[in-house]
């Protein structure tokens, strides 16, 4: 074999054994890919975690209307409503009604105030702090359309910088622990120190009856509630009611009858779900601790039913000696759904709108599109297209 013959049987050799080289790593790198799909198919643990995406939004945003074509639910074309089956009417003058909220102001950090943490509503920006007046001034302003005759009351705290000068607005300063830790605890106490100044303000003048609405003030009232009042007159105090079985209670929204016995067995109520609260639920004291204690107080009552919160159907019940009358939070106490579910629209008869959560926003431009429309209920339609949306505050 000559030389030439020799060189070319090495290359040639040289050359298979590269490709089969290639054809071997080829196929490692192929049983290694599957090797790695097949472990994450079987363990979900080991993938990656997704990206998060910021689902809150800086602007209003609208879809469809949610209810559309069942009974008594809220019909839209866009921000038209197609059904108005009630005008909205004003009550009996001959009793007044008051909202009372508990809301404070806290000091906020340099870095709240930033140009950066600006948020924009309409033509308006709002700071931090801003944000939380603009909320409370929209309450009020709701309330004003709607059920002009009637008074805010605010309960505060006397440290703080609360300076709203309002028609038919109250600041009413009452001592207590108002800080963001112990604000629901707070807000039972100071409901209760106001029932007491009621009562001694009645045995003084019995002739002036005035009832009273305890609210969350991120509650927009789109209907007379004086109404309440005369069409159920037996109850000293009322709860809102959702079918919800941890909490089927929600305390933003509790109406007392402003006669000395109910005022008497309203704070004797709330005094007893102020113990179950202290004892049961401090570790709830934040958030959710008042609704926790006020379903023990009603669901350990002998006796009490708890099939009825299934039904969104008003009903009269003793508790504790007070005659509580439990609404369905479908009309007094409704709210924009939150998370997974079914969401059947905006029942006809909604009277009060709470924004819950990440809603404060839709409260605001809420409250703009009525101010440009004067139709409470197209912009009920806009609350309903905003359906689960949630937003920056």
């Amino acid at each position: 074999m000559g030389r030439k013959d020799w060189l070319a049987m090495r290359s040639s050799s040289w050359n298979g054994w590269r490709r089969s080289l290639v054809f071997f790593l080829l196929v490692l790198f192929i049983l290694l890919n599957l090797f790695y799909v097949l472990e994450l198919h079987q363990n979900p643990a080991a993938q990656p975690p997704p990206k998060k995406m910021n689902t809150k939004f800086d602007h209003l945003v609208l879809g469809p209307a949610a209810g559309q074509g069942l009974p008594n639910r809220l019909q839209c074309q866009g921000t038209k409503a197609l059904n108005k089956t009630h005008t909205p009417s004003s009550s009996n003058a001959g009793e007044s009604v008051s909202f009372v909220t508990v809301f404070t102001v806290y000091n906020t950090s340099l870095a709240d105030s930033r140009l950066s943490n600006l948020v924009t509503v309409g033509n308006a920006s709002y700071t931090k702090m801003e944000r939380s007046m603009a909320v409370l001034n929209v309450f009020v302003n709701f309330i004003q359309v709607t059920m002009p005759r009637s008074n805010v009351v605010i309960l505060t705290d006397p440290a703080s910088d609360l300076s709203l000068r309002r028609n038919s607005v109250t600041v009413y300063p009452i001592q207590g622990d108002y800080s963001r830790d112990k604000l629901m605890l707070q807000r039972i106490r100071s409901y209760i120190t106001f029932l007491e100044t009621r009562l001694e303000e009645l045995a003084q003048n019995p002739g002036h009856i005035s009832h009273y609405i305890f609210t969350d003030s991120d509650i927009a009232v789109v209907d007379d509630l004086g109404h309440l009042f005369n069409d159920h007159p037996n109850f000293h105090l009322a709860l809102t009611f959702r079918n919800n079985k941890e909490q089927p209670l929600n305390s933003g929204f509790i109406a007392v009858r402003g006669t000395a016995d109910a005022i008497l067995r309203a704070k004797i109520f709330l005094q007893e779900v102020l113990k179950v609260y202290s004892s049961k639920f401090m570790s709830a004291s934040r958030m959710l601790g008042d609704q926790l204690a006020l379903a023990w107080a009603v669901k350990s009552h002998p006796g009490f039913d708890l099939r009825r919160f299934t039904k969104a159907q008003a009903f009269l019940e003793n508790i504790g000696g007070a005659s509580v009358l439990f609404l369905p939070c479908a009309t007094y106490n409704w709210t924009p759904p939150e998370g997974a579910g079914q969401f059947h629209g905006m029942p006809l008869d909604v009277k009060v709108v709470h924004f819950k959560g990440s809603r404060k926003r839709l409260m605001l431009e809420s409250w703009n599109f009525l101010s440009s429309s004067s139709d409470i209920f197209d912009m009920l339609c806009l609350v309903l297209l905003s359906g689960r949306t949630k937003y920056d505050f």
